[in-house]
């Protein structure tokens, strides 16, 4: 069984960065450049759409089906040891790019969290550290792109891979073909290729099972799903990228300082792309 082909989407995401991200976001000052900037952020809308409904068929006809047995079979204990098994799997990514985002603090709480939960925590089973003062957080090649000043570029939908744009998903297909240990361990002839693909239905479905009841009462209250579910990925992501911190003062203009806060956004993971949400 070959390994999934995280190369051949890292090309193609790549490409599309290549072309069209180096715009970046025009200052907030300009507030007709900021709003035609916000209404192109969706260049490809027709085509996601497309793959919106693509993946929401899919998610009708295997993945909740699949969660639901798993629910069924699995106690919310085990289904909570799971996904902190995925997180821990996935700090070595967090390491590395708390390092390229000169984040000393961040790279010494990750790898102390890995230590524990994987020598006293059964492999990331239990989530001893967080007990511990020792919270997780996620970090990505996408976030780490951001920081360096790179805009998010056109939204994209990808069925099973979710809401992304060209810069995340570029930095999905990075951390996937170059970062993640699982692939490194995958790689070539050796005979546990099966492992990424595991690794990768692990992932989707755990958070297909953290986000089911948020995107059901999402949906329940969009008259545009699609549209609200771009929103709040946007708002979500926005605040990974600044690590829960606000932002600077200077990223508000006159007229937002007295609107009307916006509806907080339904809570999703953030420890990867994948959520098929």
């Amino acid at each position: 069984m070959s390994p999934f082909p995280f190369s051949r989407l890292f090309a193609v995401l790549a490409l599309c960065l290549l072309a069209g991200a180096c715009a970046t976001r025009p200052p907030a000052s300009d507030l007709n450049a900021v709003a035609a900037y916000e209404e192109a952020n969706d260049p490809l809308e027709p085509f996601n759409r497309a793959m919106f409904k693509t993946d929401q068929a899919l998610d009708s006809a295997v993945v909740k089906p699949v969660v639901r047995v798993y629910r069924g079979i699995v106690p919310e204990g085990g289904r909570r040891s799971v996904g902190n098994f995925l997180r821990n799997l996935r700090s070595p990514i967090t390491f590395v790019h708390d390092v390229l985002q000169a984040e000393p603090e961040r790279a010494g709480t990750t790898v102390a969290r890995f230590t524990v939960n994987t020598f006293i925590g059964v492999l990331g089973l239990f989530d001893v550290a967080a007990d511990m003062g020792l919270p997780h957080h996620s970090e990505d090649f996408g976030q780490t792109l951001a920081v360096w000043g790179i805009g998010d570029g056109p939204y994209l939908y990808m069925p099973l891979l979710g809401p992304s744009t060209l810069r995340d998903g570029t930095g999905f297909g990075v951390d996937a073909v170059f970062v993640d240990p699982v692939a490194w361990y995958s790689r070539g002839n050796n005979p546990y290729t099966w492992a990424q693909w595991v690794v990768f239905g692990g992932l989707v479905i755990n958070a297909k099972d953290e986000t089911m009841f948020a995107t059901d009462e999402l949906k329940a209250s969009s008259i545009d799903y699609y549209a609200s579910l771009r929103s709040a990925y946007r708002q979500i992501r926005a605040n990974e990228i600044l690590n829960g911190e606000a932002a600077p003062m200077e990223d508000f203009d006159e007229f937002s300082m007295g609107s009307e806060p916006a509806a907080d956004a339904p809570e999703l993971p953030q420890t990867t792309v994948i959520s098929n949400r």
